[in-house]
């Protein structure tokens, strides 16, 4: 099985996961060993998963003010995880690949597949929740019909994904494509460089 699918099934396995509970404050086990590739997929999507849910709740639009902005800042907070997260797959990657000889000609891509990746993660679990979606028994048909056609898209673009990311890949491995990582450097959350913050120092 090729890396993408692989981690999408990893990706579907957590979302089926965090399903079981349905509680974004519940505590589950990661099934894969630390340290493994595996373990960091399978935490990226949970961390995605909690987030999709924690931005249903944040849109309810009876909610209580003071709890909409602890809510506001645990998605803030869930944000940099999940780039750290991202950053965490790309170092994978440019280790993996750290003794490619690259082609005089290689060229580099728009995204760098950690950031790839990142998407086929959340693709997860919209194909996830428009299946729910489409198997309701509370819903009209007409709602069924457009979320079934919605799902269609989203499988067809998991293909699309899965496959651009491996192909990817294999240029990368062969030197026809090359990483060039650029971090994210989120100026809102540094109290150096966000002028509210620093200003209150």
């Amino acid at each position: 099985m090729k890396f993408a699918e692989k981690s999408f099934d990893i990706f579907n396995q957590a979302t089926e996961d965090y399903h079981k509970f349905d509680n974004v404050d519940a505590v589950i086990e990661n099934p894969y060993e630390e340290g493994t590739i595996e373990h960091t997929l399978y935490a990226k999507n949970m961390v995605d998963a909690v987030q999709w849910h924690l931005e249903d709740i944040i849109r309810d639009p009876e909610i209580d003010p003071v709890a909409a902005l602890a809510l506001k800042r645990r998605i803030d907070r869930s944000n940099q995880v999940r780039t750290d997260m991202v950053e965490e797959l790309d170092t994978y990657f440019l280790n993996r690949y750290a003794d490619v000889k690259v082609q005089p000609d290689a060229t580099i891509n728009t995204e760098s597949p950690a950031w790839a990746l990142d998407r086929l993660s959340i693709l997860a679990l919209k194909i996830y929740h428009m299946q729910r979606e489409v198997e309701r028994t509370d819903a009209s048909e007409n709602h069924i019909a457009k979320c079934a056609a919605k799902l269609h898209v989203l499988t067809e673009q998991r293909a699309d994904l899965t496959q651009a990311i491996d192909t990817l890949l294999e240029d990368i491995e062969a030197g026809r494509k090359y990483m060039k990582v650029y971090r994210q450097m989120k100026m809102y959350n540094d109290t150096d460089t966000n002028p509210v913050l620093y200003a209150k120092k």
